[in-house]
């Protein structure tokens, strides 16, 4: 299918807070996972669709994203950068970026969800129905936790509904849209404004057409430590599709530069950053060790992140846990269920445990 005549929007202005402490030093976006940034990801997917413009709407560390990727030209891409002085909710973002689009459709993305589902099945929808706008909705086996859309035997959506414990349908707005260009031309302008309250439900009100695309296909919002960490894995084991992967899908991904000792176990979806040492005995599973890190003998980590530059003492366990950029976890500590350590904390040898057989 031609894309011409469509364009993408990425909404990256988020502070990423559930994130912290990894969001202090990156945005969400930005945050290596399986061996690249979030964003990279969705981008190699918008890419693949055959859309070729892709405007980025920043805010928080606005400078990382065009440090990092540039004018675009080696994904394949012509990216433009705007930047967001003021939280202007979802629609406010997208009315703020309007005037460097000039296509008549234009797809919209959160820029901290990971997915799966065909691009160009979502615009071919679009363009099918006639919609004014058309979300993508996808199917979750608990919708419990999120607003739930339901649609009509046409496809149209009926209603947006907030979180209830008895949903009419386990179909949940995906944070993927495509928009009639002159949909944004009338979202309001200089002033916050959220689709989801706001721009979806007048146009719902005033007869438009608004039009589901409704599929299984892999779907995770990395909005917190514990989804970061299983998505990356996802995306190493080759559940989660990405053509950004930097290595062959598999139990680990290990990066330039890595030295691992051949008595330690690494897998379960892990990846090993540029430059990390991990020695005799250590045991890594679906974890993200990023760049510099070191993980001494006999260490265990499990579905944690290690940040740049930290290090894992002998003997200690890391479980369901955040080590933030440059700290240091002595000898024998264990951490589980949560814990984070703020970048450049050093914790003392045997300073915390959870077990009390020490």
């Amino acid at each position: 299918m031609a894309m011409d005549d469509v364009e993408a929007v990425v909404l990256v202005g988020g502070k990423g807070t559930r994130l912290r402490p990894l969001t202090l030093s990156a945005p969400k976006p930005m945050l290596p996972t399986a061996g690249v940034p979030v964003l990279a990801h969705l981008l190699s997917r918008i890419r693949a669709a055959g859309v070729r413009h892709v405007v980025l709407g920043t805010s928080y560390l606005a400078e990382t994203f065009s440090a990092h990727f540039g004018d675009g030209e080696a994904l394949g891409l012509a990216l433009t950068y705007v930047v967001e002085d003021e939280p202007l909710g979802t629609g406010g973002g997208i009315r703020n970026v309007a005037k460097h689009l000039t296509a008549d459709h234009v797809l919209v993305f959160n820029g901290d969800v990971l997915g799966g589902t065909d691009v160009a099945a979502v615009v071919d929808t679009h363009r099918r129905t006639a919609a004014d706008v058309t979300l993508h909705l996808v199917r979750v086996a608990d919708p419990r936790a999120y607003g739930c859309v339901p649609t009509g035997a046409d496809g149209r959506v009926l209603e947006f509904l907030e979180k209830t414990p008895d949903p009419p349908t386990d179909q949940i707005n995906a944070g993927c849209y495509v928009f009639r260009r002159a949909v944004i031309d009338s979202i309001p302008e200089g002033r916050p404004v959220s689709v989801e309250r706001e721009t979806f439900p007048g146009l719902l009100a005033a007869g438009a057409r608004v039009s589901g695309h409704v599929d299984a296909a892999y779907w995770r919002d990395m909005g917190t430590p514990a989804d970061l960490v299983h998505g990356s894995a996802d995306l190493v084991r080759g559940i989660a599709p990405s053509a950004a992967l930097p290595g062959p899908a598999g139990e680990a991904i290990v990066l330039d530069g890595a030295q691992v000792d051949p008595s330690a176990q690494v897998g379960g979806g892990s990846t090993v950053g540029r430059d990390v040492r991990i020695g005799a005995d250590a045991r890594i599973v679906g974890a993200m060790l990023y760049d510099g890190a070191v993980v001494c003998d006999g260490a265990e980590v499990v579905h944690s992140v290690v940040g740049a530059g930290a290090r894992v003492g002998e003997r200690a366990t890391v479980v369901d846990s955040v080590v933030g950029d440059g700290a240091a976890v002595g000898a024998d500590c264990e951490l589980r269920g949560g814990a984070r350590i703020w970048p450049g904390a050093v914790l003392p040898d045997g300073g915390i445990r959870f077990s009390p057989d020490a």
